[in-house]
């Protein structure tokens, strides 16, 4: 059968992708090796946090299934950094991993255009260096105009428990993608290792919890969606212990026997997610580190023990286990173990994360070096979109910077490349006050309506959202409190009185002074989850404005393209490595050259210069033709 898109794996990146290319009318295949782990959580059944849970509500208001499906298998949630201002408020879900992955599985089931067939891809069918349709091992093969390749970490995937054992998998249990990595090495795509890791998990019943620092969710609605309003399972708390001495004694005593440390893994590993032998050897007079115990299900007493992700023998674990207050007792059901496999530097790709080498095909997900389902499905999301366009010769969507944290994802890849697994902070963007959890669906609505990706009732319910929130602000700019009612709400938070009387917006740009609370005061009853947009909007309105103008000026210089034929080596006016790299990466506009390290103002200046004397020599000679 003919398809418009056949999307390669199934996972966070496959499944936003697969779902996004069939919102946007693709005819689109989701090819995976078992359709049985279509949205498997593979490590931490958690969804969310710092920059992440941001990501969500993005791939969310473009259509996608995260947001959706974490609402479904919540069983705990915790809104991260209140006590800090709403840029960095991040929104993070413990999950049931079965209630998640059945979610995932429901949804895709339900969109219009989305087929789904169990294989394992072998090799991509090419016509003049475009993509003309994949062949599996089982020798079936189907036409399509373009492929999403989302292997994670199946790619020549190797898993690691100690020195000596090594089991070629794609994660526990399941086999690793050897044909199509090795065809991809002789199509000529540079290939790079990076590696990864997971902890051991336990029987909850064995943990003295009462012992345990308990850590509960909070209890103010929330959803990731902002189209769905499913029940919430029921709520189950975290618990938090510390290693000690004990089990550094024991790291240490053993350090030759772990993958890492023994010589059988040389790839580096997230720098922000280490092992505890990393943790042991750099940070070695840390005296204790956080061991965070999760659950993994409503149906199971299975505890994840996130903390401890190790490449050391099973039997080494159970003792660092033991050695954790609490776990004394504790009863291992599944060893950690490490994970090397194959990545692709995305320096490979266009901003439409698309092969400039291959029309037609794009990879998301660990393939491009990162790590995180949420980065997974970000990606996921823009490649899907765009391989629906390549597939149905229509507008693309590269979503910019100043846009999206989907934008500053895709931008750091493409541009900058990675030399250790990408994890995304809300550090990497300039504009972090602008590209909020809460105003996602403000950033993205307009693109998600230009491009059709939402039913009828969808749209329907974003507008309502958005006018409400609209209807709040107005009403606080044109409302006035008296101080007789506003004076108790100024003195339970700390702020001045006053005397006469004054629009509610006016009060509610003073930093500790809710805008809820006036808005109820004066009878204007709304839900908290309403106000937070304006409540924003008033409190930073200065900062705002700043931003909103540099954002601007990035996105003309992203407007300003660079012909492709531009030869770099010619223009002698630019550093010798300015040419190096701008020839390497052949940006598509100055505000990405801009972004290359090694790549200077001046070089910039002088770049833009001969775009423009090049466009003028291309009139005057016309001109002169004609």
């Amino acid at each position: 059968m003919d398809y418009d898109v056949v999307v390669i794996g199934g996972g966070h990146a496959g499944s936003e992708a697969a779902t996004l290319a069939a919102r946007r009318g693709a005819q689109t295949l989701l090819l995976t090796q078992n359709l049985e782990t279509i949205g498997q959580m593979s490590c931490n059944p958690a969804i969310g946090g710092i920059a992440k849970g941001t990501v969500v509500r993005e791939v969310d208001a473009l259509g996608g299934v995260m947001g959706r499906a974490t609402d479904s298998a919540r069983i705990q949630f915790r809104m991260l950094n209140r006590s800090k201002g709403p840029a960095v408020w991040s929104p993070r879900a413990q999950c049931d991993r079965n209630l998640y992955r059945r979610a995932v599985r429901r949804l895709l089931e339900e969109q219009p255009r989305l087929h789904q067939y169990q294989g394992t891809v072998a090799r991509l069918l090419l016509s003049q260096n475009c993509i003309a349709g994949v062949e599996t091992l089982e020798g079936q093969r189907f036409a399509t105009r373009a492929v999403v390749l989302t292997t994670g970490t199946f790619l020549r995937g190797t898993i690691h428990q100690g020195r000596d054992t090594r089991t070629p998998a794609g994660r526990a249990g399941d086999p690793p993608a050897v044909a199509i990595a090795e065809h991809l090495n002789d199509l000529g795509f540079r290939s790079e290792r990076f590696k990864t890791g997971t902890p051991p998990r336990v029987d909850g019943r064995t943990v003295r919890v009462a012992e345990l620092e308990r850590q509960d969710g909070d209890m103010e609605p929330f959803w990731f969606s902002f189209y769905a309003r499913v029940a919430h399972p029921d709520q189950r708390p975290c618990y938090l212990t510390y290693t000690g001495p004990a089990l550094q004694a024991i790291v240490e005593r053993h350090l030759s026997e772990s993958a890492l440390y023994g010589g059988a893994i040389s790839s580096r590993g997230p720098r922000y997610c280490p092992s505890i032998e990393d943790k042991i050897v750099k940070f070695p007079s840390a005296g204790r580190h956080q061991v965070f115990l999760e659950p993994e299900g409503l149906d199971t007493a299975e505890m994840y023990v996130n903390g401890i992700s190790t490449s050391l023998p099973p039997q080494v674990q159970l003792e660092m286990l033991h050695s954790i207050p609490g776990l004394e007792e504790a009863r291992m059901t599944r060893a950690g173990y490490a994970i090397e496999y194959d990545y692709y530097p995305p320096t490979q790709l266009t901003q439409a994360l698309e092969s400039k080498a291959i029309q037609g095909l794009f990879m998301a997900g660990q393939v491009n070096g990162t790590t995180g389902y949420e980065e997974a499905a970000g990606q996921g999301a823009v490649a899907g979109l765009n391989a629906a366009a390549r597939a149905l010769d229509c507008e693309m969507a590269c979503i910019g910077r100043q846009e999206a944290f989907l934008g500053v994802l895709v931008d750091d890849l493409v541009t900058r490349g990675v030399d250790e697994p990408y994890r995304l902070f809300t550090s990497r963007s300039e504009f972090r006050l602008l590209l909020r959890q809460d105003n996602a669906l403000r950033r993205l609505f307009p693109l998600a309506e230009r491009l059709k990706l939402l039913s009828s009732d969808e749209l329907k319910t974003a507008e309502a959202r958005l006018r409400i929130e609209e209807g709040v602000q107005h009403c606080a700019e044109s409302v006035a409190i008296a101080p007789s009612i506003a004076s108790p709400i100024l003195a339970r938070h700390n702020s001045s009185a006053i005397r006469a009387a004054l629009r509610v917006a006016e009060l509610a740009r003073r930093p500790e002074v809710p805008l809820g609370e006036l808005l109820e005061a004066v009878g204007i009853r709304v839900s908290a989850e309403a106000t937070v947009w304006a409540d924003i909007e008033f409190k930073y309105a200065g900062y705002l404005a700043k931003e909103h103008s540099a954002a601007e000026r990035l996105a003309r210089m992203d407007e300003f393209p660079i012909p492709v034929s531009l030869q770099y080596g010619e223009l002698t006016s630019l550093s010798f490595e300015a040419r190096q790299k701008l020839s390497a990466l052949r940006p598509a506009s100055i505000g990405q050259a801009r972004r290359i390290p090694g790549v200077s103002p001046s070089d910039i200046h002088c770049l833009v210069g001969a775009i423009i004397r090049g466009q003028r020599e291309r009139t005057v000679s016309r001109e002169t033709a004609g």
